[in-house]
Parts: structure tokens; sequence; C-alpha cells
């Protein structure tokens, strides 16, 4: 029963929300995102522990404020998302300014490849779409399953109306696929700031010990691409803003599980730099360093 109202209600923000002029749905997401943000739910106080780490001098009051912001930006990010679906291309052209982009079209006209690594922050299918409308580049991601399956779908319905090739991340070939699309000189997205799997990399971020995945740096050593990492963020304007960072480089000697551990910390790096930046545009409203995942398996 959880699963059809959580399946009905991203069905009727999809249909309902992409109908609203822009600045109701501004306002809607704003009032949802402060009514969340009062209640103090699990997501809430997730955020706030997380952001914790990101700014560490930040006391009660400093990372109250945060959180709410981080509400606002999340909860925009959604009703952007509703929307997207109903936004002419001139929209979308305007509604995306990226810093250092000459990155990616370099790296795309030298013919290599290139791999996309984002962490959860800003709107990544508004940059998805301003890739495939301003650059006219089509690119492959990878999605995580949903429950019920009808929500994955109306997923990859989405993004795949959006113009991307979206790949189920379970299922065991999407490496395969995403290596093929790479070696034709294409271009591959992926969300890399939290580990899905059991085989993800231990890295340092803001100063504890997480695990990210490994996909991203595997990639980029098997096939030659060339591996960019990708800041998004908000500010006061209709326009969401980015930075394409420089490329992290696949070290010249060691073996591929020392090459892989010291791109992931490259890339945790920037991801580290940009979230530093712009706290609260980065949504992690879930466990991510060790330290939290392993206090949750203790036994009570």
């Amino acid at each position: 029963m959880r699963e059809r109202l959580t399946d009905a209600l991203y069905g009727l923000g999809w249909g309902a929300v992409k109908k609203l002029p822009e600045p109701v749905a501004t306002g809607l997401g704003r009032r949802i995102a402060d009514f969340a943000w009062r209640r103090r739910g699990k997501s809430v106080l997730r955020l706030e522990s997380n952001l914790a780490r990101v700014v560490p001098d930040a006391g009660p009051e400093r990372l109250a404020e945060l959180s709410r912001a981080g509400m606002r930006s999340y909860m925009r990010y959604w009703m952007e998302s509703f929307r997207l679906p109903a936004w002419s291309e001139q929209r979308v052209r305007t509604g995306f300014d990226v810093q250092d982009v000459h990155h990616l079209t370099d790296g795309l006209a030298a013919g290599k490849g290139v791999v996309l690594a984002l962490p959860h922050m800003g709107n990544y299918d508004l940059a998805g779409a301003w890739v495939t409308t301003e650059l006219a580049v089509p690119f492959t991601t990878v999605a995580e399953r949903l429950k019920p399956e009808t929500l994955y779908d109306r997923f990859v319905a989405y993004r795949e109306g959006l113009g991307m090739e979206v790949l189920p991340h379970t299922g065991g070939s999407a490496f395969g696929t995403l290596a093929r699309r790479l070696r034709d000189g294409g271009l591959v997205c992926l969300v890399a700031d939290r580990d899905l799997s059991a085989s993800g990399v231990e890295v340092t971020f803001f100063g504890e010990a997480t695990r990210m995945p490994a996909g991203p740096a595997l990639l980029a050593q098997q096939t030659g691409a060339l591996l960019l990492p990708v800041t998004l963020w908000y500010d006061d304007s209709p326009v969401m803003r980015g930075r394409v960072h420089p490329p992290v480089e696949v070290p010249e000697t060691g073996t591929r599980p020392e090459k892989t551990s010291v791109m992931a910390q490259a890339l945790a790096d920037a991801f580290a730099t940009g979230i530093a930046e712009h706290p609260e545009d980065w949504h992690m409203l879930q466990r991510l360093w060790l330290a939290d995942l392993e206090r949750r398996q203790e036994p009570s």
C-alpha cells in the first residue's frame, strides 16, 4: 500500500505541478519545504548531521538555518523536475549557467569519451537536459532500482524524455554498456557521492571515512575516457549554476585498485570543494559516513 501511495504521489507531481505557473510552483515548493523542516523528521535531522561535518564550526542555530535552506533547495529540485517535461528548449537553455564547460566540450571533441561525475547537488536532471539541448549531446546514465517497479518506470520515462539513455543500476550489464558508449566517444553521467553497492572505494570526505562508487574511476581506466567532476548550486535567481572541474587523471603507476583509490579520492576532494562552497545545495538526506552506517548496524 505504501509503495502504491508513493507511486501515486509522484504521478500526481508530474501530472499537476508541471501545469502550474512557475512562481506558483516555486512558492508551493518553499511552503512544503518549510513544513517538513518544522516537523524535524528523520530526513531533516540526518541532513543537519551531515551538514555538521561539512561546516564543523557551525553551532545549532547555523545548522538549523542551513538545514532549512537545504530543504528549500531540495524541494526546488523536485518542483523543477516535475515541471521540466513542460519546459521549452529556450527555458532549458537559459535555466543553467556552467563555468569551465570547455573541459567537457574539449574532451568530447577529442573523441575519447567523457565521464561526468556529480554529487547530489542542485538539479542534475536539469543539467542533463541542458547538455542534450544546448550542446545537443546525448548521454547515458544509471538509475537506482526503485520500488514499486512502476515508480522506477516513471523515472526512466521522465529521463528518457529529457534525452538520456537510462540503464538500471542492478543487473550487471550496466558497466559494459557504459564502457562501450565511452569507447565510441560518447558521454556518461553518474551521480557518484554515495555508494549503492558492496564494491565502493573508501575515501576521506570532510575528514571522515566513507565509501564512494568505483565505477567512474574504473571506466576512465578501462576506456581512456576523461573523468570530470561537476558541482551544481542555486542562487537567488531562477538559473542554476554549475562548474566543470579539471580532469581527474589516471595515475601512471600502481595496481588497478591503487589507481582507483587515488582517483576516487580526487573525486571526493572535488565534490568537497563544491559542497563546502554551497552546503545548502547538497541534498544528502541519508547516512553517508561509515561511522553513521556502523552505528545503525550495531545491535541494541
